[in-house]
Parts: structure tokens; sequence; C-alpha cells
């Protein structure tokens, strides 16, 4: 089950790549995603707060305030942002009484379900950045795997890890499973 560590464990390798990237051009357009570098890592730490907010605001939709990250801050201030935001979801994932659900568009999610999107957003999207900068990110077997089994239950378990939660998040054909569209995370418990 996906905890407040792995969301932690996760943000410090996307973190820590892109650290080493912070001097390359992050105005530089993602393929296929039609973001800059920029914008996309900024997405990721939005979500990461508002995934925070919304296990906290329980099961109805929480739509008070507008919260976003500038995209035009400095790569090193996303990056810092990424992990101050993530930390604060690890925060909440681990306080979170095993009963409580949060809104999602795609279903009440609990405190593995806010964890598993947050990781996903974090894993996928870094890979995303890196093919802006024209870099490769590996995501991380262990990690992928505990995403996949939490997030995408019906996504093959016979494959490489990174490579099945890049196919299950639309990136790429896996094999000869053709590249999905239209996918979506399972981020209600599993019973439901």
């Amino acid at each position: 089950m996906l905890d407040g560590r792995d969301v932690t464990e996760v943000a410090e390798q996307c973190a820590a790549f892109l650290e080493g990237a912070v001097a390359a051009d992050w105005t530089a357009v993602v393929p296929e995603v039609d973001w800059t570098v920029a914008k996309t890592v900024a997405h990721i730490s939005d979500c990461l707060l508002w995934y925070s907010t919304d296990l906290l605001a329980g099961p109805s939709r929480l739509s008070t305030a507008d919260v976003a990250v500038r995209p035009d801050s400095s790569p090193a201030d996303l990056v810092r942002t990424l992990r101050t935001f993530a930390s604060v979801l690890a925060a909440v994932v681990a306080a979170a009484p095993a009963d409580v659900r949060g809104w999602h568009p795609w279903g009440l999610a609990d405190a593995a379900g806010f964890a598993g999107m947050g990781c996903d957003e974090m894993l996928v999207h870094t890979h995303d950045a890196a093919r802006g900068l024209g870099l490769e990110f590996a995501l991380p077997p262990e990690l992928s795997r505990k995403v996949l089994v939490r997030m995408f239950p019906d996504a093959p378990t016979d494959r490489d890890p990174g490579e099945t939660l890049l196919w299950a998040n639309g990136r790429i054909p896996l094999g000869e499973l053709p590249r999905r569209t239209g996918w979506r995370w399972h981020c209600a418990p599993p019973a439901s």
C-alpha cells in the first residue's frame, strides 16, 4: 500500500533529477504534452497541493480557492516547491485515518489513493519534463510497481514497471498493447 513515505521517496528522486537540469532551458516544450518544462513541473506541484487539500476536505468538492504555482518561477524554485508540496501531501497522507475519503472527479479516494495520484503525477511528469529537456528519466521500478498495483489494477504485471506506468498513463505503447487513450486512475480504495 502506498503511504507518505512513498510520496517523500518519489519526490526526492524526481527533485534530484530535476535539480540536475536547472541550468537547461525550461521554456522548451514537452513533445505531445504541449506544455513547457516549467509548466509541467509547476503542474506537478499544483496537483500535490490539490491532493492534500482534497483529502483533508472530505467527500465534497472544495472549490473556494484558486491556488496555482507560477510556471515563470526559476527552475530551482519550482523544484523546491515540488519538494515542499510533496512534504505536505506526505504529512496529510500519514495523518489521515483509514476511513477518511476525499473528493476527486474520478471517485472518492482514501489516503493511499491520494498518495498514488501524487506519486504518479511526479513520476510521469518528471519523465515528460526530461523529454522536453532532451534527457531520460528512469522511473524507479519498485515505486512504479506500487503505483501500478494501487492506481491501475488492470495493468499488466509481467512487464517493466516503469514502462508499464508510462503505458498506463497513455505515454507509450507497451509491446503489442497500443498506446492508451482516455485512461483513468482507480483512486477509490481497491474494494470500490
